[in-house]
């Protein structure tokens, strides 16, 4: 442990002493790093905020869609049939993370004028699964299920509707029909692709409130359930719902798939591994400056190296000496590097550049994998780039320093 430690001392002395050579050399090794880390982590970054964008849509890795309906007639099931069986089948293999969702709609009275909107009935835990984040206020929750005010959360577009201005709490909307009903707004999200109306209400089914939905040219299906369940068990999960079902509910046609897109993750992993592949060939580049200034250090500093193996310098002591002086070099470079690339990255407007303004359910701060990747790709091109440098000072003899 000594010895390591006097090498390292040894060597931060050189780093020291012959500063400006050293920071010279680095230039190319801290650009590279800084280059790397920063290109590294926005990859990870935008990986990340694809995927959210996927899965906003299609729900997690791994979301099985699972609804029914009559062949014949075309109308779904029973409520009441359809709710027991799912909810045994919910029980029969222990699945904890799922959501329900139905199209509907309902009569809006807005300024302009009654007018009837699509809405979605899903259950709070949807939210969740497909990664929706309002921009003011919140999603829905189980305790808006017994209120007698139905909870809403609309898109920008229908706040506009109901008279625009900044959402700071809840508003109220009456919903018309044969029996009007007073609902709350208690959320808003980002308009996502365009301008369309967008609203979601908690299930409310079987509280025996206020029906606000109307027969409309939306048309409505049958109410999805949802499992989110691990990738590898979603073939078997699709095969066993099917076959569940249509035993519990004798001539329902059956539909269960999966809803994300498995190659998303993919593409998300190549582009990683080639955003890794460019910052290592441009950081290699770097390295060669570090070992064309080591392989001139060593030539110049073979006299002084042949009197310390006069002195009984071994040969690993040497070797050493010159392969962590280059390590210490472009393990400082990468530390300053990274701690740039930390504060340039973070100060990015990531989420206005790559989601459209909509906001990120799990915001992304500076990936510390691209941190370490960096810091240990600085200390391995100081390896290589000492490597030679250091074979050769090993080879210098005594008799060396008397020639120069």
């Amino acid at each position: 442990m000594t010895g390591l430690l006097g090498v390292l001392a040894e060597a931060w002395s050189e780093v020291r002493v012959h500063k400006a050579r050293v920071v010279l050399s680095l230039v190319g090794v801290f650009l590279a790093v800084f280059a790397m880390t920063a290109v590294t982590a926005l990859g990870l970054i935008v990986a990340q905020v694809q995927q959210e964008q996927a899965e906003r849509y299609g729900g997690r890795p791994a979301t099985i869609s699972i609804s029914g309906y009559d062949p014949t007639t075309g109308l779904p099931p029973a409520a009441a049939e359809w709710d027991a069986a799912t909810g045994d089948l919910l029980d029969r293999y222990g699945v904890s993370e799922f959501a329900t969702s139905r199209s509907s709609s309902a009569l809006f009275r807005l300024p302009a004028g009654t007018q009837e909107l699509p809405t979605m009935e899903v259950s709070p835990s949807y939210g969740e699964l497909h990664r929706i984040e309002p921009v003011a206020g919140r999603w829905l929750v189980d305790a808006d299920r017994d209120s007698l005010s139905p909870a809403l959360v609309v898109n920008e577009f229908v706040l506009a509707q109901m008279g625009g201005g900044e959402f700071t709490g809840p508003r109220s909307v009456v919903l018309g029909g044969a029996r009007p009903v007073t609902a709350t707004v208690v959320g808003v999200l980002k308009n996502d692709g365009g301008e369309y109306p967008l609203v979601y209400r908690v299930d409310r089914s079987g509280l025996g409130v206020a029906d606000t939905t109307v027969s409309s040219s939306y048309g409505f299906g049958p109410t999805t359930l949802e499992l989110w369940v691990p990738p590898e068990q979603a073939d078997a999960v699709i095969a066993a719902v099917g076959n569940d079902l249509s035993l519990v509910l004798p001539g329902l046609q059956v539909d269960a798939y999966r809803m994300d897109s498995p190659g998303v993750a993919d593409s998300l992993d190549v582009l990683r591994l080639a955003i890794r592949g460019a910052g290592a060939v441009v950081l290699l580049l770097g390295g060669l400056g570090v070992f064309n200034v080591g392989m001139m250090a060593v030539r110049q500093r073979v006299r002084e190296i042949g009197i310390r193996r006069s002195f009984g310098a071994t040969s690993s002591r040497v070797f050493g000496a010159i392969m962590l002086e280059s390590v210490v070099a472009t393990l400082l470079a990468g530390l300053a590097a990274v701690a740039l690339a930390v504060v340039v990255v973070a100060n990015l407007p990531i989420e206005q550049w790559f989601n459209g303004g909509v906001p990120i359910a799990d915001e992304p701060g500076f990936p510390v994998q691209a941190a370490v990747e960096g810091l240990v790709a600085a200390a391995g091109v100081g390896a290589l780039a000492g490597l030679l440098p250091a074979l050769l000072a090993v080879r210098v003899k005594v008799i060396d320093a008397i020639r120069f």
